[in-house]
């Protein structure tokens, strides 16, 4: 019977993954009004109530996704599928200092031009938390969503775009703005030290930030350097976390090739933390391309100015040196264009651009972010495959995609589509890194026990029936970096708080997702 999940369903036929990391085994499992009330052993559950048969299938919690930038994606007219199609039922967002809110009056034009070189251009109405959720609330989510506070969004609030230390007034009101957030129900703190106006902040002014949530709050961070100070800055990031109360790494990487080989020192680092008494925990992506906005390869003294002076001294002769020198070791041959606004450049590497037009790619590199007033990502290619299978390997290592936020279309990193059957496909069955069973666990448990994630995680009596259903031999990601906007195989069901959300592989057109809060 093709049961929908609405009140009470029996789940039977399916190799069930609990989210523990223990060995798959058959399972019926019992789901009434929205939550899993029973898992027993094939048969010995009454057959009296619909059923649903998943032969052929495993049976796991739905994914969560730990580092996630779809904050918008409630405010989008069009559903976002990117996540729910990958079996992905709960996302974290706010990551890498980018929240959504606050918005002061003073800043809001700065704010909204900032987030525009990552985000779909945004409507800000809002301006704390509280208004920023009750709008989401009310357009609804397809995913759930658990938010961050982001401290690149305090910081511009707060002092708007400058590379000036924050004074009293200034520290107060991100202070305050993250006591608001907080109380609104995020779920912690994000930065993102490689970006501006955070790559300007000092550890003193994350420590008295993180002061804030109480010592048993959580402080998510891209580190201030994942190359040649990697280890400088995992130690940055554990001595603000400490302060904060818990520790996650985002996206951990030895970026560079003169890096490669960093990882297994990083996780001897992050292990000795725990040893000391640290709760400290990492996210890795299943590829070995990242992607950022095309302004990351701006010397720090530019990202202090407002767009338009950015953009007036790329005009230059002095600000194109300026460039020039700060990327003087860059391979141009790396460094693909993912999505810009006018969707011009997109699918081809700053090398192939500066070819083209027979000129140097400096040059070429300035014409994107001209052309498009700095609207622009970019893929580059930056790891190595060792230190992702390092990373993926170790048993504190949650997934998350990172992929580009839902709505800006062109050839967004496949990162967006494909991570979590990735994954599944090329480092469980096929290269064998991790089991399945503990390839689901970091999906799922670990990450809800990390976030504090409530009703989340597991397939046991009492939880929330979110739920996907995957076939294990055929489950895989399908785009790749020139040709990303495919979604995956293997996963024809998903379901949401005893709702069948994806089924056959189609989207049902319901958002069935909602807002979380942290379990207490």
């Amino acid at each position: 019977m093709n049961a929908s999940l609405t009140d009470t369903v029996l789940l039977t036929g399916a190799l069930l993954a609990d989210g523990t990391g223990a060995p798959l085994r058959p399972a019926d499992v019992l789901v009434e009004r929205g939550r899993i009330t029973a898992v027993e052993a094939p048969g010995a559950l009454p057959r009296t109530t619909p059923e649903r048969d998943l032969t052929g299938l495993v049976l796991a919690p739905g994914f969560i996704d730990v580092h996630s930038h779809a904050d918008n994606a409630p405010l989008l007219t069009d559903h976002d599928t990117t996540k729910i199609h990958q079996g992905v039922t709960t996302e974290v967002v706010g990551n890498c200092g980018f929240s959504l809110a606050p918005a002061s009056p003073a800043h809001t034009g700065t704010l909204a031009a900032f987030l525009q070189r990552i985000f779909p251009p945004l409507d800000i109405g809002w301006s704390g938390f509280h208004d920023l959720f009750a709008r989401t609330d009310s357009a609804g989510h397809v995913t759930n969503q658990c938010p961050l506070v982001g401290h690149g969004t305090l910081r511009i609030a707060a002092m708007g775009m400058t590379d000036a230390a924050p004074d009293d007034q200034a520290m107060n009101a991100m202070r305050t703005a993250l006591e608001e957030g907080m109380t609104a129900g995020a779920f912690g703190l994000s930065s993102g030290l490689i970006y501006p106006p955070a790559v300007f902040s000092t550890t003193g002014e994350l420590t008295r930030l993180a002061q804030v949530l109480g010592g048993d709050g959580l402080y998510a961070t891209h580190m201030r350097d994942e190359g040649a100070h990697l280890l400088d800055a995992i130690d940055e990031a554990l001595h603000i976390g400490a302060t904060a109360g818990r520790t996650h790494l985002s996206h951990l990487k030895a970026a560079g090739p003169e890096n490669w080989g960093k990882v297994r020192p990083a996780l001897t680092r992050i292990e000795q933390a725990r040893e000391a008494g640290h709760t400290v925990a990492q996210d890795v992506y299943p590829y070995t391309a990242s992607s950022t906005m095309l302004t990351a390869t701006l010397p720090d003294r530019f990202l202090a100015d407002e767009a338009d002076v950015i953009l007036d001294r790329l005009t230059t002769a002095e600000g194109r040196a300026e460039l020039a020198d700060a990327n003087r070791d860059r391979d141009w041959t790396r460094i693909l264009v993912a999505t810009t606004a006018s969707h011009r450049f997109e699918g081809r590497t700053i090398a192939e651009l500066a070819a083209e037009q027979d000129i140097p790619p400096i040059d070429a590199l300035i014409g994107v972010l001209v052309g498009e007033q700095l609207r622009a990502a970019m893929i580059s290619f930056s790891m190595h495959e060792d230190d992702l299978a390092d990373a993926l390997a170790d048993q504190h290592t949650m997934i998350g995609s990172d992929g580009l936020p839902p709505g800006t279309g062109g050839k967004p990193h496949p990162r967006l589509y494909g991570t979590f059957p990735r994954v599944l496909g090329r480092y469980c069955r096929d290269r064998g890194v991790l089991s399945l069973p503990e390839a689901v666990r970091r999906m799922t448990s670990l990450p809800a026990q990390s976030f504090r994630i409530p009703q989340r995680g597991l397939v046991a009596p009492g939880y929330v029936a979110d739920l996907v259903a995957f076939d294990a031999t055929t489950v895989t990601d399908v785009g790749d970096y020139h040709d990303p906007v495919h979604q995956p195989t293997g996963i024809p069901w998903v379901a949401q708080a005893g709702h069948t959300v994806v089924d056959q592989g189609e989207y049902l057109g319901t958002r069935r997702g909602q807002r979380l809060t942290p379990a207490t």
